[in-house]
């Protein structure tokens, strides 16, 4: 056979040879790339666990004593207050003029901060209230004290108890020289804040 007949032939057999190569290695590239993310996938399943128990001997590392609350005080401390706002409100409805029908605390304090003075006598206690310098306050005070005298409250030991506004309370309260005495028998009738 002739030199150039081989080469020819060399060089045909090489080309079939390259491209049945050339489809190999493509198949080759993609197992390889297929390994590396399949690789990379369980890479990131063995982190997760490896972090979880990293983060686990760090927080036993760090892990603090832990004490039981003891809550009964402030139990107790909610059901004196839910009892009070009962009260407050039970003299609400009880006591004050219908305008007051869904009144708030906010706008009974003032009725339940105003200074007075007690009086004990024999068959009753007299409360004398302090006027308020609101005149459409100082009418819901007289109906207020109004509306207690008429349902006549006793204590528990048979005393009535007795309200009214004492417009002559702040003048008693201070001296000649204007400076306020001291407060003895003066009171807040709930000093709720």
């Amino acid at each position: 056979m002739a030199d150039y007949l081989m080469r020819r032939e060399i060089k045909e057999r090489k080309a079939t040879i390259d491209a049945e190569l050339q489809g190999l290695w493509q198949r080759i590239y993609r197992v390889e790339a297929r390994q590396d993310q399949d690789w990379r996938k369980q890479e990131r399943y063995c982190r997760k666990p490896r972090e979880v128990l990293r983060a686990l001997e760090d927080l036993a590392c760090k892990e603090r004593e832990m004490f039981e609350l003891d809550n009964r005080k402030d139990q107790v401390m909610t059901g004196c207050l839910v009892a009070l706002v009962n009260v407050v409100m039970w003299t609400r409805d009880q006591y004050f003029p219908l305008s007051y029908a869904h009144a708030t605390w906010k706008r009974l304090a003032p009725f339940f901060h105003l200074p007075g003075r007690v009086t004990q006598g024999p068959r009753a206690i007299s409360v004398e209230l302090r006027p308020f310098n609101d005149r459409q306050l100082n009418h819901d005070l007289v109906a207020l004290c109004e509306r207690v005298n008429q349902a006549s409250p006793q204590l528990p030991d048979g005393r009535h108890l007795l309200f009214s506004v004492s417009p002559v309370f702040e003048r008693q309260q201070r001296r000649p020289d204007c400076t306020p005495s001291s407060t003895k028998g003066a009171f807040h009738f709930f000093a709720l804040r």
